[in-house]
This record gives structure tokens, C-alpha cells and sequence, in this order.
């Protein structure tokens, strides 16, 4: 049987401490079809940190590099959140750690095989038979992404 390798004590220089509190105003619902009167009006704010870090000690910021993750719409340069006190269940997106090298991919598996499932038909699944062992770091809670010419 194989079996998903536990949490380990790795440590990784933290991109972020997610410290600082940034409270955005929420101005309007934006309509991405038919614009529509109805959803004029304001919401209350948006702390980014409380949003997409639910658990400060266990949560971590990685860049992407590569297009593997391209059809989940994470793309090179996307910063992604990842939670690793989440328990990682089948069709999650996770970031696991594949031959010592860290990877990004969505997970699928049941009593036979686990496989790591890019999200672009240019890269094949990295199949863990029975016996094998994974290491699953932990599971994509976000994306954050910048647009346009912001150096």
C-alpha cells in the first residue's frame, strides 16, 4: 500500500510573515457577463491576510515557475498560498515534494496508485505505484497574481 509521507520539520526561507494588515475596500460587484444595475452597491472591506491565510504558523508563499498549472489557471510568476496543516484530499492542488524537488500539481488517488496530475496536456502524470512514498508539503489555499506593467 502506499502511503502519503507525513509532515516533516523542513524548513523553508518564508517569503512572507503575512504581518502586515491591508483592509481593501470592496467598492462594487463587477458583472464578468451583462452588466446589471442591481449590483451597484458597496461591501464591506477585504483583509487579503484573513481571506487567504487561515492558519498563519502552518501557511507559506511560494512563486510559480513553469506552465504545468496553466489550465487551473496558475501561470509562472503567480504567487500561491499554500496551508500545510490541511489534510490533502483527491483533486486537491497541492505542492509536493517529488525526487528532493518541490512541485506543484493537482492530486488524485485512490486504493491502487497515487498520481500527480499537471494541468496542461504538454506534461505527463507522475504516477506513486503501491510501495511508493510521497511527500505532499501542502495544499494551494490561493493565487495571487499581478497584471499589467507593475515592476
Amino acid at each position: 500500500m502506499w502511503r502519503l509521507k507525513p509532515y516533516t520539520k523542513r524548513v523553508l526561507n518564508r517569503k512572507s510573515e503575512f504581518q502586515s494588515v491591508l483592509n481593501l475596500p470592496a467598492a462594487h460587484c463587477l458583472s464578468a457577463g451583462f452588466p446589471s444595475p442591481a449590483a451597484d452597491y458597496a461591501e464591506d472591506g477585504l483583509d487579503l491576510n484573513e481571506y487567504l491565510v487561515r492558519n498563519k504558523p502552518a501557511s507559506f508563499m511560494f512563486t510559480v515557475k513553469g506552465d504545468s498549472m496553466m489550465n487551473a489557471g496558475i501561470v509562472e510568476g503567480d504567487k500561491v498560498i499554500v496551508d500545510r496543516s490541511l489534510n490533502a484530499k483527491s483533486k486537491d492542488i497541492v505542492v509536493a515534494v517529488v525526487n528532493g524537488e518541490y512541485t506543484i500539481k493537482r492530486l488524485y488517488k485512490n486504493a491502487v496508485k497515487v498520481e500527480l496530475r499537471p494541468e496542461n496536456p504538454a506534461y505527463q502524470p507522475i504516477v506513486f505505484k503501491e510501495g511508493s512514498e510521497l511527500e505532499i508539503w501542502g495544499v494551494v489555499v490561493g493565487v495571487v497574481r499581478r497584471y499589467g506593467n507593475q515592476s
